[in-house]
């Protein structure tokens, strides 16, 4: 037994768990990033400079766009779309394909990005507040071509992560058919690749997407190293109901865990390591090629622009190799 427990730590915190050959051949169409304006701005980035990089420099072709919530309604129905229009105004000039992520529950810290003039609401009233925000992203965007899909929410039924509320399905329900009524693009709902049994939100959706972390951190294990085959998602996709060719990874680890949620940019390169370096970008990619889903969006690519600027250029320029095939 002592044998057992000594090796089930070993394999889940230092084992390496990195697939073999590594050539990152992918299919075509295959990759795509997250681009969040405001985290840009958060790491101390000129996020307009750093957007048109990506376009420009990196050459990406999909992009998953969340629309902050507290970024376009500042003051209670006040609306101000102008980070979201340069946005897709200069995607469509490159003939980019977007995914919009909207809802109150979106990628990055905290997770609920809630307008300040609703910080002492209780949740339904906040929750009756976010109907009305969804009417205004859709009636705004729904005539771009360039709009492939809108992700309603994201993560929404996942209760162990972010400062939220608890999942509330039946809401959920409610904020799909809204955004059904209004506009016939695909949905897509995604889910905790470990932390979920995906068989609610791919029900729900016309496109499921899943995250995907190799190496994260928490209070119990601190770094931990999941230990799952490639095969473990296909079967789960399966059972939730979907075709490989009907699931994206919607956020795939190329950047940094930070304990505590500080900040990226603060961490030393010594605990970089401990969750992320060139080698884990590699094996992450090789990771999501083998899995052999429709798209994956790398999460981290502000990062990776701050990294060019302060310390190295290698996570740009190996992903810079990807969307140059």
């Amino acid at each position: 037994m002592l044998i057992l427990i000594i090796w089930l730590i070993w394999f889940l915190k230092f084992a390496k768990h990195y697939p073999s050959p590594i050539d990152l051949q992918a299919k075509d169409d295959f990759w795509g990033v997250t681009f969040s304006p405001k985290f840009a701005k958060e790491i101390g980035l000129d996020w307009q400079e750093v957007y048109l990089a990506v376009l420009d420099d990196l050459e990406v072709k999909n992009i998953r766009l969340p629309v902050y919530w507290n970024d376009i309604e500042v003051k209670e129905g006040r609306w101000d779309f102008s980070t979201y229009d340069f946005i897709l105004d200069e995607g469509a000039k490159r003939d980019i394909k977007f995914i919009v992520n909207l809802g109150w529950r979106l990628p990055r810290w905290p997770e609920c990005h809630t307008p300040a003039w609703l910080n002492n609401a209780e949740t339904e009233t906040i929750k009756e507040k976010v109907k009305p925000m969804l009417v205004e992203v859709v009636n705004r965007y729904k005539d771009r071509s360039e709009i492939v899909a809108w992700q309603v929410e994201n993560e929404p039924l996942l209760d162990t992560f972010g400062v939220c509320p608890d999942g509330d399905e039946e809401f959920l329900k409610e904020e799909i058919e809204l955004v059904k009524s209004l506009d016939d693009r695909p949905i897509i709902i995604s889910a905790s690749g470990e932390l979920s049994s995906w068989r609610k939100e791919a029900k729900l959706a016309d496109i499921f997407g899943t995250t995907m972390y190799r190496v994260i951190w928490n209070d119990w294990f601190k770094y931990f190293r999941y230990p799952l085959p490639t095969w473990f998602y296909q079967q789960k996709a399966k059972g939730a109901g979907k075709n490989q060719d009907q699931v994206i990874i919607s956020e795939l680890q190329a950047e940094p865990w930070v304990p505590y949620h500080g900040s990226v940019v603060n961490l030393s390169l010594e605990e970089k390591n401990k969750s992320f370096n060139i080698d884990q970008f590699k094996a992450n990619l090789q990771f999501a090629i083998n899995t052999d889903f429709q798209q994956a969006y790398l999460w981290g690519v502000e990062w990776w622009y701050w990294e060019r600027q302060h310390n190295s250029p290698m996570f740009w320029d190996l992903a810079k190799s990807l969307f140059d095939k």
